[in-house]
């Protein structure tokens, strides 16, 4: 972690100390210097820790940082088999630091960087993942009129959708012509499955850095990151597992392409696919590349506007933005193969 001067401690102690039960200062914070989006704290007091998530300053696309919606959907899932943070305060007031936020509790537990889990035993591994498989299997099966979600996402076709909406978003922040990109979002509105029905909770950014585990196990104690979540098509999710593991491994890519998955204890993508589909009892999945192009076509959007929010200086980390939107031309091409292959 690292620290920032991006958040106001005095008002956020004068809002806690109003708003939330059992909160009693002096305050300190230290900004996660993980995560391109949501600029995130930990907030320590004498008796207890918390985590606070913020809107990031300045001009921001619509319907984009939507806090208030993680908000929302974690607290909806709190009795659920999907494993999130407890929720303690939404606060909508622009006023106060200067953008909406919201507290939650401070989970104790381990998170990995990366899918090859450097330095862990085969059989950790296995149970990482496979831990991975039953937590979206449970996510999908989650009834969302009982929790109270279904209104949570629009109805229809949820790939037309969102397909429509990521190159609004693109092309709003876009800066340069791509070619790839062009060719590869004409590709995927041209190559829309038909929509076989399924609609249920979408995290939208699900992978294993986005999750936290037990310290001394490899049970998942919390799913984070909900900020593109919505009700639409589970394979979304599924194909989001998958596109990462295609990336080269290491800090940068952060996938396991190349690896020899069997000696490490890691499914292939077929095991995983398998697996998934025999938790929710589905057939096997037909056009899966579909799936994974729209995957890397989504990621090269949201790179996209990272990127152009470091040119407008609102980047969480400006270095970092930079640089990755540098990738955008590679993900577009990725995108291109997957369907290719499909």
């Amino acid at each position: 972690m690292a620290n920032s001067s991006t958040l106001d401690l005095d008002a956020v102690d004068r809002y806690l100390s109003a708003h939330l039960e059992g909160y009693q200062g002096p305050l300190q914070a230290t900004k996660f210097d993980v995560g391109q989006s949501n600029p995130t704290f930990e907030l320590r007091t004498p008796e207890k820790t918390y985590v606070l998530r913020r809107k990031p300053p300045g001009t921001l696309l619509k319907s984009a940082h939507a806090v208030d919606r993680e908000f929302r959907v974690q607290r909806a899932l709190a009795n659920t088999n999907v494993p999130v943070p407890e929720m303690y305060l939404l606060c909508e007031d622009d006023g106060v630091i200067g953008s909406e936020f919201y507290v939650m509790e401070r989970l104790q537990g381990r998170g990995f960087l990366e899918p090859t889990m450097d330095g862990e035993s085969n059989e950790t591994r296995t149970g990482v993942f496979t831990e991975m498989n039953r937590v979206l299997a449970e996510l999908h099966m989650v009834d969302i009129d009982a929790v109270g979600l279904s209104d949570y996402g629009p109805p229809g076709n949820y790939f037309e959708r969102q397909i429509a909406r990521w190159t609004k978003q693109y092309r709003a922040s876009e800066t340069d012509r791509i070619d790839e990109m062009d060719r590869l979002i004409a590709s995927l509105e041209t190559s829309l499955p038909a929509d076989d029905g399924q609609r249920t909770m979408v995290h939208g950014d699900y992978r294993i850095d986005n999750m936290l585990f037990e310290r001394d196990g490899t049970r998942c104690i919390g799913v984070l990151d909900w900020e593109l979540s919505t009700i639409g098509h589970p394979y979304a999710d599924l194909a989001a597992v998958i596109m990462q593991w295609q990336m080269p491994p290491g800090k940068e890519g952060r996938g396991l392409a190349g690896l020899d998955r069997e000696s490490l204890g890691i499914p292939s993508d077929h095991q995983f696919i398998s697996e998934y589909c025999e938790r929710r009892g589905l057939p096997a999945i037909d056009n899966f590349g579909f799936y994974l192009a729209f995957n890397f076509f989504r990621m090269a959007g949201i790179l996209q506007g990272v990127y152009k929010r470091a040119l407008d200086g609102n980047a969480s980390d400006p270095k970092r933005a930079m640089k990755l939107g540098s990738y955008v031309p590679m993900f577009a091409q990725y995108g291109l193969m997957a369907m290719k292959a499909s």
